[in-house]
């Protein structure tokens, strides 16, 4: 089966460009790109000249995971493959494949409705504007690996994930069911690519009507201390932080959680595993975090009643 190699960028609908830039540069350390004052602001995090792609919208929330080949004949025989299965999948026009930064770009939406690009050759930042950081220590971890990941919320769980399978090629990295809150169980499901980040894309089934398409996005460091900086950098900034500092146990990830000036979440993590498809196992995990992680309240929300 043709699969998709890795998560190359995200495409993010936001209402306020101005305090997305100011949060990506001096809070999450990603660099400026492609910019058109008004209507898209494009964000890099290594040689690629875009990982995520910013768009004017109301919508604040996700709209398009971006989907790597190494090739274009594994990206035409994957097109090919998915219009075999019943999937509408068309060829945009030359500028949308522009605004992405990419040479060629076949789409299609999944059952919830966001948009899976598909591409296999994307433009590459000039030597002399090599990635440079205001803010990270070390480096994001990129490369083969891609952009990081997402975590859906989809109103149809079991069309999402048969679309990963069946259609994007994903395999199932392993499954957990833990504590959101107290008495409310949620259940995560993780894909990896074929590149091997343990996951690329993961689908949560959460007992209440979810305000966004997506949990989260993440992004990941080579160097935990900019874990921890970039936590010193959200208190100092006032960004709220919806999870502590912790660890994931299937993963492997040190991370925390903070809240975007979109509303939804935004993972900034290290040390995540690569999966090796020969020795993995697939497992099923109880506990969301194995430390740490601890829930603050989302921002604005009414203080509780003392007991």
């Amino acid at each position: 089966m043709q699969s998709v190699s890795t998560l190359g960028y995200m495409v993010l609908g936001v209402s306020d460009l101005t305090a997305w830039e100011e949060f990506a540069v001096n809070v999450l350390g990603l660099q400026v790109g492609a910019r058109v004052p008004g209507e898209s602001l494009g964000l890099r995090m290594d040689d690629y000249e875009q990982r995520i792609l910013l768009l004017q919208s109301d919508l604040d929330d996700f709209l398009a995971a971006g989907w790597e080949f190494e090739s274009n004949a594994a990206l035409n025989a994957f097109v090919d493959q998915a219009r075999a299965r019943g999937v509408e999948v068309i060829e945009e026009n030359e500028q949308a494949a522009a605004q992405r930064r990419v040479a060629r770009l076949f789409v299609c939406q999944d059952p919830d409705g966001i948009r899976h690009e598909f591409y296999s050759t994307a433009y590459r930042a000039h030597t002399r504007d090599a990635f440079r950081s205001s803010a990270l220590r070390g480096a994001f971890s990129t490369g083969r690996l891609g952009a990081g990941h997402f975590v859906t919320v989809p109103r149809q769980s079991a069309q999402a994930k048969a679309f990963c399978e069946n259609i994007l090629g994903l395999q199932l990295s392993d499954t957990i069911t833990g504590d959101a809150a107290p008495g409310v169980k949620l259940e995560v499901t993780f894909f990896h690519a074929r590149s091997g980040r343990h996951h690329s894309m993961a689908i949560a089934e959460a007992p209440f009507p979810a305000p966004k398409r997506i949990h989260h996005i993440m992004v990941e460091c080579t160097d935990p201390n900019d874990v921890g900086m970039a936590y010193d950098r959200c208190k100092r900034a006032c960004v709220p932080i919806l999870m502590e500092l912790g660890h994931h146990p299937n993963d492997q990830m040190f991370s925390f959680y903070m809240v975007a000036p979109s509303g939804f979440a935004i993972e900034f993590g290290a040390g995540g595993i690569v999966v090796d498809d020969s020795t993995w196992e697939v497992k099923r995990y109880t506990e969301l975090s194995d430390w740490g992680h601890a829930m603050n309240p989302p921002p604005h929300a009414p203080a509780q009643p003392a007991r």
